[in-house]
C-alpha cells in the first residue's frame, strides 16, 4: 500500500536550509503540508507558498498522517519525539514517523522502539546532496525501517530525492549516512587542496576544474562546493556546526566498533579549528579558508 497524497497531511518540524527547500517541493507537488520551526519567521516563505503554521510540535503531530522531522543534533531529535509534548505522545495512532534529521543511530533504535510500542511506523531517512539536492528533489535518502512502512511512504520520499534505498532496520539509515560523511570528510580535504594548490601555481581554478572534474578526481563535492570556494562562496548549503556534528557522531560509532578512521578524525580537528575562528555558520566549504591562511 502506497500514501496517496490526495487522502494524506503531511507535517514538517525544522525548516532551516535543507528543511525549507522539502517543504517547498512537498508543496509544489500538491501535498497538504503543516510546519513548525522555534522560530516562524524562518516558516514564512513556507506559508505563503502555502503551508500551515502550527504553533506546537503537539499541535503539528496530532492533526498529520506524516510526520517529517529535519532538525539539529540529536538533542533535538530526542526532545522533537520524547519530550512532554513530543511526537510520540501527541500523534495520530498509525502515523508515519520520518526522521530526516543526521542523528545518532542508537537514538534511530530508541524511536523506532518506543513509536513500534504504540503503533507508529517508523523510519530513519538522513539524505544527502545538500541544499541543491533538496531544492532540485535529487537527495540521497538512506532509509532505516521496515519494508512496507518504506513502500507506503516512497511516494513523498520520491518527491524530495532520486536515490532513495531501504539499507534495513532502525538505525540502519543513520549508519548509512555515517559511511557517507565519512566518505566527504577526506574528500573535502583533497577538494581544499587542490584548489588552493591550483592558486597557489598561478592556474586558472575555474580552467582547472573543467578538466578535473570530468575525470578519476571527480566527486559531488568537486563538482557542486570547489566553485563555491573559488567564488569564495561560504554561504551555507550545509553549516561547518552540523558536519562536525556528524563526524563526532562518525568517531564515537567508530570508537564503539573499534575502527581506526584517521582521516575522518583529521577532517574534524580542521573543521574544529575553522569553527575556533568564527566560521561556524558558514559552508563546509569554507574548509579552503584553512589554506588560505597558511
Amino acid at each position: 500500500m502506497q500514501l496517496l497524497k490526495d487522502e494524506i497531511t503531511v507535517g514538517f518540524i525544522g525548516t532551516g536550509v535543507m528543511g525549507r527547500e522539502m517543504v517547498l517541493r512537498l508543496l509544489k507537488i500538491g501535498y497538504s503540508v503543516k510546519v513548525y520551526n522555534r522560530t516562524k519567521s524562518s516558516a514564512q516563505s513556507l506559508l505563503e507558498a502555502g503551508a500551515e503554521w502550527k504553533d506546537t510540535v503537539e499541535a503539528l503531530a496530532a492533526n498529520t498522517d506524516v510526520i517529517i522531522t529535519m532538525v539539529g543534533y540529536p538533542r533535538d531529535v530526542e526532545e522533537v519525539y520524547f519530550s512532554r509534548g513530543g511526537i510520540l505522545h501527541f500523534a495520530k495512532a498509525g502515523a508515519y514517523l520520518i526522521d530526516m534529521t543526521t542523528s545518532s543511530p542508537d537514538l534511530a533504535v530508541k524511536i523506532g522502539k518506543e513509536g513500534a510500542s504504540k503503533g507508529f511506523r517508523v523510519m530513519d531517512a538522513p539524505v544527502s546532496g545538500g541544499d541543491i539536492g533538496a531544492r532540485e528533489g535529487r537527495l540521497s535518502i538512506m532509509v532505516g525501517g521496515e519494508e512496507a512502512d518504506f513502500a507506503a511512504v516512497k511516494p513523498i520520499l520520491d518527491v524530495l530525492g532520486q536515490n532513495i534505498i531501504l539499507q534495513g532496520p532502525h538505525g540502519a539509515g543513520q549508519h548509512t549516512k555515517m559511511c557517507n560523511q565519512i566518505a566527504i570528510a577526506s574528500n573535502m580535504i583533497g577538494v581544499s587542496e587542490s584548489i588552493s594548490y591550483a592558486k597557489r601555481a598561478g592556474l586558472d581554478p575555474d580552467r582547472v576544474l573543467k578538466s578535473i572534474t570530468m575525470g578519476a578526481a571527480g566527486s559531488w563535492s568537486l563538482s557542486n562546493l570547489a566553485p563555491r570556494m573559488i567564488e569564495d562562496d561560504m554561504e551555507p548549503g550545509f553549516y561547518i556546526k552540523h558536519f562536525i556534528k556528524d563526524m563526532t557522531i562518525a568517531l564515537e560509532e567508530a570508537n564503539r566498533m573499534g575502527l581506526s578512521v584517521p582521516g575522518l578524525r583529521l577532517s574534524k580537528e580542521i573543521y574544529t579549528s575553522l569553527a575556533d575562528e568564527g566560521y561556524n555558520d558558514k559552508g563546509t566549504q569554507a574548509l579552503v579558508k584553512f589554506y588560505d591562511v597558511k
